[in-house]
């Protein structure tokens, strides 16, 4: 089984709402380390603080960048 088959559908996917790191790469199959690096460069959209120690991410975003639209 590829790790793409692990990937779940893209109607899984919240049409709106916030998502933490672990549900977006859900969607995203990269390491986190990947994932922050591309938010650093501009490659992943911005993420949103909720708190000190609380970021989320636009699910909207998200669906735009799987959808190639960023």
């Amino acid at each position: 089984m590829s790790r793409d088959s692990k990937i779940p559908q893209l109607q899984e996917l919240p049409q709106t709402g916030l998502l933490r790191i672990k549900q977006v790469l859900k969607f995203i199959p990269v390491s986190r380390s990947s994932w922050w690096q591309g938010v650093r460069t501009g490659k992943y959209p911005k993420p949103v603080k909720l708190g000190e120690r609380t970021t989320c991410w636009k699910s909207e975003d998200v669906r735009r960048l799987i959808n190639g639209e960023v």
